[in-house]
């Protein structure tokens, strides 16, 4: 892949990248791939753009026709290295050529040091490793469960979550998220679940009981609009699990592994959870998850309460030990936060010109930029409008665009993807 900072002449890395599709297709025997053909083969649980992807170095990606787009998506906080890092590009390779599967009849490696590594960057004592966040967060629950129905008997069974909260897509974790949307049209719902307001400590303490088994919360909502937790309801909420012997799960899918600045959003708030669940950016693009969580709480996950056939994969684990190894470093943490002044900046500096935002909200490089009364219901608008002036961004909603661009982007690349939303929105008001 040519590196942008060596100036390769864009025509002739654009014709590469035709010539490679080209040899490709081919050898699938394809005439040839086109985003039509998803309309054929995928079910239509997704309506992905125009552009079909190829290539990617950092923060940039190639599409078939050799078009550049600055990622300020990263995979939806998934790329936190950016693309075809090569710390990454190592560890899979090396451990390509080593050992792939297992299962877990056996352990392994890569899984061993990986686990430990999670150990000392967290308050965690023990590690459950599963294929995404959604998994990560069914074996956060059914460990709430399983713990209190051992301990303090079956009625000991809600589970109190947050409106617009989002906790993946089984049964169970969508029906714990608080998007009706999401869960609603395929029957009967798992029992015992409330969702009350994020960051209304009134009703939290109006409704707790002794009957609630745990709490289940993002530290910082992600599709529910960028929504951060108040100091004072962060606090409030572990004071109320230890007053009715509660759990509280952190979900860190989309906030873990340095999105915030901290490796793990927790740690900036000052307020420790009983379980936590991670993935997304853990294997920077290699799908895996995990529960973290302590010595005592796992004790009641005995063999055979739970399972994964590819969770601890070597590939996966590998990737993800090199992912941490970086990330944890205190200066990929700090840079995170300077990156952060940079968007805030640029963003403002946009809004001074078109008066499109109402306020920018989040932490770290989880960042939503709320449109105002105006620009209601507009953010797929400003997305599709970024995607043709050659950036990746996200929405959070239909009035929130967000930004999760790798944790490492370069400040020329932040300062490019900067001007292609400032062409994009002057797109729109023209």
């Amino acid at each position: 892949m040519p590196s942008v900072d060596e100036g390769q002449n864009a025509e002739l890395f654009a014709g590469r990248v035709k010539r490679e599709c080209a040899m490709t297709t081919e050898n699938l025997g394809v005439e040839k791939v086109e985003r039509g053909l998803f309309n054929e083969v995928m079910v239509p649980c997704y309506n992905p753009m125009e552009m079909i992807p190829v290539k990617g170095e950092g923060a940039r990606v190639w599409d078939q026709n050799g078009q550049e787009y600055i990622d300020f998506a990263g995979g939806i906080a998934v790329s936190c290295l950016g693309h075809c890092h090569p710390a990454m590009v190592n560890a899979l390779t090396e451990q390509g050529n080593k050992i792939w599967h297992l299962s877990n009849v056996m352990t392994n490696e890569p899984a061993l040091r990986l686990a430990k590594k999670l150990t000392q960057v967290s308050f965690a004592e023990k590690v459950f490793f599963a294929n995404s966040g959604a998994e990560a967060n069914e074996a956060a629950l059914k460990l709430a469960r399983r713990w209190a129905a051992d301990v303090h008997g079956e009625e000991k069974s809600e589970i109190i979550a947050f409106q617009q909260g989002f906790h993946g897509r089984t049964f169970f974790t969508v029906t714990v998220g608080g998007q009706a949307a999401y869960s609603d049209g395929f029957g009967p719902k798992p029992g015992d679940v409330t969702h009350l307001p994020y960051n209304d400590i009134e009703a939290l303490e109006a409704h707790i009981s002794d009957r609630t088994c745990a709490i289940m919360m993002e530290p910082l909502q992600g599709e529910g609009g960028i929504i951060s937790p108040t100091d004072e309801f962060a606090k409030k909420v572990r004071e109320l699990c230890d007053k009715h012997n509660a759990l509280l799960i952190f979900d860190e899918v989309q906030t873990g592994n340095g999105r915030t600045g901290e490796f793990y959003a927790y740690q900036g708030l000052g307020v420790t959870p009983d379980i936590l669940s991670t993935a997304k950016s853990l294997g920077g693009g290699f799908p895996i998850g995990a529960m973290l969580t302590t010595s005592t709480l796992a004790e009641h996950m005995k063999v055979g309460t739970h399972g994964s056939t590819y969770g601890g994969n070597p590939l996966a684990c590998a990737v993800a030990e090199a992912v941490v190894d970086v990330v944890s470093q205190p200066e990929t943490l700090a840079g995170v936060k300077e990156r952060e002044a940079l968007f805030r900046q640029g963003l403002a500096k946009i809004n001074d010109k078109y008066q499109i935002f109402s306020e920018v909200r989040g932490k770290g490089l989880l960042l939503g930029a709320v449109l105002n009364e105006q620009w209601q219901g507009r953010a797929r608008d400003v997305l599709v409008a970024a995607g043709q002036q050659g950036l990746m961004v996200l929405v959070a909603g239909v009035n929130v665009v967000r930004f999760t661009p790798s944790l490492v982007i370069t400040e020329q690349e932040i300062e490019q993807g900067l001007a292609k939303l400032d062409a994009a929105i002057a797109s729109l008001t023209a």
